[in-house]
């Protein structure tokens, strides 16, 4: 009977899954935060809901692609570099193998391996995958589970624009003197929400991680408020 647990993530596809979560997850959080920081801005200056709604939607797609286009740029380059030292890995056993397979001894024998068994290890793999046993040892690789751009771009535009429609909804839908106080509760407890989802995730600590979304969420909004409201108060807009 297999000893692993059917509920812990193994295999190929981790990695993708994993990059999906993060560029997913701080999309939406940036979502959330700039258009909501951007709305309640203008909303402190005036109440006109064309101003408000053209602000949103501007913020909304202008952040949508500059995600979309900072994941892109971002992922490709972290794939161009694990392209490059399996090339580099590559070619190095093809020029040394026995200085590759003393290389492995070693990297087995610093993880508390006796020399016999470690060589034994290595040799095994070796001839079983040379490049995936190198790979995984010594870089942390996985040829066949590299991170994919157009995976990492497509999650954070569409989780910027889904995290981006809150706010602006919160904004516009209720009476003007409501419009404000609606839109930080909804900000703050989605950003609540989201901490505590991507900290279990994680196996990090959901409260630790909700108290700094929250937290540096409500001094963004407040910030923005108060300028919003300063430079309608003098009637610069």
């Amino acid at each position: 009977m297999s000893d692993l647990h059917a509920d812990e993530p193994h295999g190929a596809g981790l990695g993708a899954r994993l990059n999906w979560l993060r560029a997913g997850v701080l999309g939406a959080n940036d979502g959330i935060v700039s258009v909501a920081s951007l709305v309640v801005g203008v909303a402190g200056a005036t109440t006109d809901n064309s101003a408000l709604l053209i602000a949103g939607l501007a913020g909304l797609v202008g952040g949508a692609i500059s995600m979309a286009l900072g994941e892109y740029v971002s992922v490709s380059s972290q794939r161009d570099t694990e392209r490059a030292l399996i090339s580099k890995e590559r070619e190095e056993l093809r020029t040394m193998p026995a200085e590759e397979l003393d290389e492995l001894t070693t990297l087995y024998r610093r993880r508390g391996l006796s020399e016999q068994t470690a060589r034994q290890v290595a040799v095994e793999l070796t001839e079983h995958d040379a490049l995936a046993a190198h790979l995984e040892v010594e870089l942390g690789i996985d040829q066949h589970d590299l991170v994919n751009p157009w995976h990492a771009a497509i999650s954070s535009a569409v989780s910027f624009t889904l995290g981006a429609l809150l706010p602006l909804l919160a904004i516009l839908l209720p009476p003007p003197e409501l419009r404000v106080p609606i839109t930080f509760a909804a900000v703050l407890i989605a950003l609540a929400a989201t901490g505590a989802i991507s900290a279990t995730v994680g196996g990090a600590s959901p409260l630790r991680a909700s108290v700094r979304l929250v937290v540096g969420g409500a001094l963004a909004l407040l910030a923005t408020w108060l300028i919003g409201t300063l430079l309608g108060t003098t009637g610069v807009v």
